[in-house]
């Protein structure tokens, strides 16, 4: 799984060690972070096989590579079942939700499951009313925009959906694996989420009233991220550091780990910067560098810095000299911004993200958009366009009225993670709900 799936169930493993559950993480890697080494936490690899040839089959390459990828992971269910056997009895099983067969695993053990979800409710929620709205076909358009029914002040059109998870012809590949992944998360016990009340109660109470299973929200987890002390100020925090004593502001660029951004677009975005004449921290995948020419280096030299390396995204957003964040709008790197107090430009790119866009604009007024050139939601950015809109969010009225509304939703992120907080809260009764769960399941048993 990517790292917006498999970080997130790291720092959940954290926050439930942290209320004294036992936490036993199995992972098909043999990477342990010390970060998340407690005497509540254990960690048990389980060895991936060689996975099958991930071939496509004439839909969308993306989507069909990531469900034959998926699919390939039954491979270890004997093996996850003999393990979970011999383990100290256990309560739950939180698995991701897309790893549907842990959902007949659990059934089998007669072990509770929660399916974790890597996206928010707003997504979560558009998918479900989506996938009930089309089943007659009733979108015929990928362009046209439609109310949502349940929201109607909410306007969306097909192209907000990703390629292949919306197809009409029921055998396709990308309907079989939806079929499948809602029956499975309709059998589990429910959904843990990566979010809070505060800034999503109005969808997921209108999800636990139309759908099941119940949704528990008990995030932002990067809010009690721990943080490994810097041995040595890596070249980029003390780049920032001079942006800020030169009082600088920053724009922050990143697209996220997984999601491919073709030449075309980087140039643009590369153009557009540029011509901003905005201080940017540009982090790009090493394969993206070759893409980027040595005279935009030259020529930004000392406004920007590009970056082709991991680096911590939480850590660059919390720098005092960042104002902005120039993102794809992947869900964990939207909470990491919301609760730095940091307004986004959204420039979606795959799968919920253009959701997730129009959740951050249209929903909470965090950010702005950043719109393809043909100002449909999917296509190719103009690097004017680029420019235009880095210069409005960091220095515009639209960017002003973001920044005062991103302050707000920061407190809220922040209080809800508190003891006594929303999801503080929510994660209480969730253990309860479980633990009761099993020990109903334990007296059954006596008699």
């Amino acid at each position: 799984m990517s790292q917006g799936h498999t970080i997130p169930i790291l720092h959940l493993s954290r926050i439930l060690s942290d209320r004294h559950v036992y936490v036993t993480v199995v992972t098909t890697s043999a990477t342990k972070s010390a970060l998340f080494k407690n005497n509540f936490i254990s960690f048990i690899n389980i060895p991936f096989p060689d996975p099958p040839s991930l071939q496509t089959n004439g839909e969308s390459s993306c989507v069909s590579t990531f469900i034959n990828y998926i699919d390939s992971t039954k491979q270890i269910q004997p093996e996850f079942e003999q393990l979970v056997r011999s383990l100290t009895p256990v309560t739950c099983i939180i698995s991701d939700g897309f790893l549907i067969w842990t959902q007949d695993s659990a059934d089998k053990l007669g072990i509770p499951r929660l399916g974790f979800s890597g996206m928010n409710m707003f997504s979560t929620t558009m998918f479900n009313i989506m996938e009930n709205f089309n089943q007659n076909g009733e979108l015929r358009s990928k362009n046209d925009p439609f109310p949502v029914p349940g929201f109607p002040r909410i306007k969306l059109t097909a192209c907000h959906f990703e390629t292949g998870f919306k197809d009409d012809d029921p055998k396709s590949q990308g309907s079989d694996f939806v079929l499948r992944y809602q029956e499975a998360i309709g059998r589990s016990h429910g959904i843990v989420v990566n979010s809070f009340f505060e800034l999503e109660h109005e969808f997921s109470d209108y999800w636990n009233r139309n759908f099941v299973p119940k949704v528990w929200l008990v995030g932002p987890f990067c809010v009690a991220q721990p943080h490994a002390p810097m041995v040595k100020k890596p070249s980029w925090v003390n780049w920032l550091d001079k942006k800020l004593e030169a009082k600088e502001p920053v724009l922050y660029v990143s697209f996220g780990t997984q999601a491919a951004t073709s030449e075309g677009e980087l140039l643009e975005v590369a153009d557009g910067l540029e011509m901003s004449n905005i201080s940017f921290m540009w982090v790009v995948k090493p394969k993206e560098l070759t893409f980027i020419s040595v005279g935009f280096r030259e020529r930004v030299k000392g406004r920007g810095l590009l970056v082709g390396e991991w680096v911590d995204q939480v850590e660059i957003l919390n720098h005092e000299a960042v104002c902005g964040f120039l993102s794809h709008c992947g869900w964990n790197s939207v909470l990491e911004s919301l609760c730095a107090g940091v307004g986004i430009l959204a420039m979606p790119l795959v799968a919920e993200q253009h959701l997730n866009a129009v959740m951050v604009v249209d929903e909470i007024g965090v950010g702005l958009r950043l719109w393809p050139r043909n100002m449909t939601t999917r296509g190719v950015v103009d690097a004017k366009e680029v420019a235009k809109m880095v210069v409005e969010l960091m220095e515009g009225d639209s960017g002003k009225r973001v920044k005062k509304k991103v302050k707000e939703v920061k407190e809220s992120a922040h209080c809800a993670m508190k003891e006594r907080g929303s999801s503080w809260q929510s994660l209480e009764m969730l253990i309860d709900n479980v633990c009761g769960v099993m020990h109903s399941k334990v007296k059954d048993n006596m008699f």
